[in-house]
C-alpha cells in the first residue's frame, strides 16, 4: 500500500509542476508538458515492479501509436477556445481526440498494428 501511495505522490506531483510552470511562462509549460513524464514514470513503475522487459517495451510502443491521433488536439484547442469558450472547447477536443483515434487505429489495422 506505501508503494501505491508513493507512485500516486509522485505522478500527482508531475502534474502539480506542470501547471505550476504553465503559470508563469507558457512556452516553458507547453514543454514540459510536452515531455513524455507520465510515460516516463509508468516505465519506471513498471520496471520497479520487475515486469517483464517485453511488458514495458510493449508499453512504449504502442504509447507511440497513442500518442500521435491526440496531436490535432493541440492545434483544435486554441482555435475553439475563443470562438466556443473553454468547456465546450474540451469537449469538442475530446471528440476530435476520439475521432482522430478511431480513424488512425483503423488505418493502423491496414498495416498489422491492432490498438483496439
Amino acid at each position: 500500500m506505501a508503494w501505491l501511495l508513493t507512485k500516486y505522490l509522485i505522478t500527482a506531483a508531475v502534474v502539480v509542476l506542470v501547471s505550476e510552470f504553465a503559470k508563469r511562462s507558457d512556452k516553458l509549460g507547453g514543454f514540459v508538458a510536452a515531455l513524455p513524464l507520465v510515460t516516463i514514470l509508468a516505465l519506471i513503475w513498471l520496471y520497479a515492479e520487475h515486469q517483464p522487459q517485453e511488458k514495458i517495451a510493449s508499453h512504449a510502443w504502442y504509447t507511440f501509436w497513442y500518442v500521435v491521433p491526440t496531436l490535432p488536439m493541440f492545434l483544435a484547442f486554441p482555435v475553439l477556445l475563443p470562438r466556443i469558450g473553454f468547456w465546450p472547447t474540451l469537449l469538442a477536443c475530446v471528440a476530435i481526440t476520439a475521432a482522430c483515434f478511431g480513424l488512425f487505429a483503423a488505418l493502423l489495422r491496414r498495416f498489422g498494428i491492432e490498438l483496439l
